[in-house]
This record gives C-alpha cells, sequence and structure tokens, in this order.
C-alpha cells in the first residue's frame, strides 16, 4: 500500500467512524478496544479500520492474516475499501498464497462499483496479463474509467499508452492532454509526465500542441 494512500483511509475511516483522533497533523484511528465491538456488530467501515490497523500494523502487531479476516467481514457486506484491502492482500500474497484471480475478482467488485483505484488495478492486470489473457485494449478501457475521475495515475497510464499505440491508436494530441493534467497535478508521476510531455512536444506541430492544450483546459473529472 502506498503511503498516500494509507493516510488518505485512515482519514476516511476515521471520519466515517465519527471518532477521529489527531497525533500533531496525523490522524489516528480509534483504539481497537472500540472498533472491534462496532466491527462485530456488522459495522462495514469498523471491520475496514480493524484490518487496516492490522496491516500496518498501527496500535497492534502487524498481521495479515488478521487483516485478511477483517477486511472480508467488510467486502463480504460491499464496502469498496474492505474489496480493495482483500484484493491487494492476495495480489501481495500477505496472510494468503499470491493469488491473482482472487486479486482481480475482488478488485474487480471494488471497481463496478466505481472506485479509481481499483479500477487502476483492475488496468494493470489486464495490460500485465495477471490472471486474465494480457489485454491492452481492455487495459485502457479500465485506465480511462479511473483517469475520467481525475486519478492522476491512471491519466499517466492512458497518455502513455497513446504515445505506444497499444490498445488505441498512437495520438499525439491525446497524450499530449493527458500527460499534461498529470504535470499540472500534485501526482506521483508529475514530473515524469512534464519530461515525457515536453518530449512529444518536439515530435507535435503547432496546431497539434495548440489542440492538446485547448483539450487539457476543457477537460473536467466526471464526479
Amino acid at each position: 500500500m502506498t503511503k498516500p494512500r494509507k493516510v488518505l483511509l485512515i482519514a476516511t475511516a476515521a471520519l466515517l467512524l465519527g471518532t477521529a483522533a489527531h497525533a500533531g497533523s496525523q490522524t489516528t484511528l480509534p483504539p481497537l478496544a472500540e472498533l472491534i465491538p462496532k466491527g462485530n456488530q456488522g459495522n462495514a467501515v469498523a471491520q475496514f479500520a480493524v484490518g487496516l490497523m492490522y496491516e500496518i500494523g498501527q496500535s497492534v502487531p502487524q498481521d495479515y492474516a488478521e487483516a485478511m479476516k477483517w477486511f472480508r467481514k467488510a467486502a463480504d457486506q460491499g464496502n469498496v475499501d474492505g474489496q480493495i484491502g482483500v484484493g491487494a492482500l492476495y495480489f501481495d500474497g500477505h496472510g494468503v498464497s499470491q493469488n491473482y484471480a482472487e486479486a482481480m475478482k475482488w478488485y474487480r467488485k471494488a471497481a463496478d462499483q466505481g472506485d479509481s483505484f481499483a479500477q487502476l488495478k483492475v488496468g494493470v492486470m489486464y495490460e500485465k496479463g495477471q490472471s486474465v489473457p494480457q489485454d491492452y485494449a481492455e487495459a485502457v478501457r479500465w485506465y480511462r474509467k479511473a483517469a475520467d475521475q481525475g486519478d492522476t495515475r491512471a491519466e499517466f497510464m492512458v497518455g502513455f499508452s497513446y504515445i505506444r499505440g497499444k490498445g488505441v491508436p498512437t495520438d499525439f494530441v491525446q497524450a499530449h492532454m493527458w500527460l499534461s493534467l498529470v504535470a499540472a497535478s500534485d501526482g506521483e508521476n508529475q514530473q515524469v509526465a512534464a519530461q515525457q510531455r515536453d518530449a512529444l512536444a518536439t515530435m507535435m506541430s503547432r496546431a497539434q500542441i495548440a489542440e492538446a492544450e485547448r483539450l487539457t483546459r476543457e477537460w473536467k473529472p466526471n464526479k
């Protein structure tokens, strides 16, 4: 799990539980003693929060098997974060044997509910052929679902796909637009996207660059 996503999940879970605690500038989850009774009563957010604490070792020894148990409780209720948690543990082989097919199943459940991170993961698995036949077009389709919501990692993958011509026809205007969106963000691929876009611009006409810049200005996420 990336650090930005971990921080976001902790903050989101704490907010939804209505018991956010702050340690300096960091948001922390409520004590495990408060969360477990709520989880046992069927609160899916609490179940996910318990799983997250075990996964990252917050206030308890890190225990992937215990994390899986609690993520699965939340996932079985349709909780998106729980579904992603189950998928991630299967993908990495933490607490369970690595199983890409199970990872895809649970990522797909979250992706079908519109979660952009899960949509990105599904796209990556199609691109790499992990548990599914390698399919660049299907990969781009899932990247685009996440990119259309403003996920900068997916925007980068869409832009790079247009450069490579894998899954979509090569299109420098579209590539320039998607990379420009990432370059203007504070996402993790910001600098690389700017470098790729500027290199791409040397192979484009002024009219193509102007069109890409227009598309960038007019683009809005679907939220």
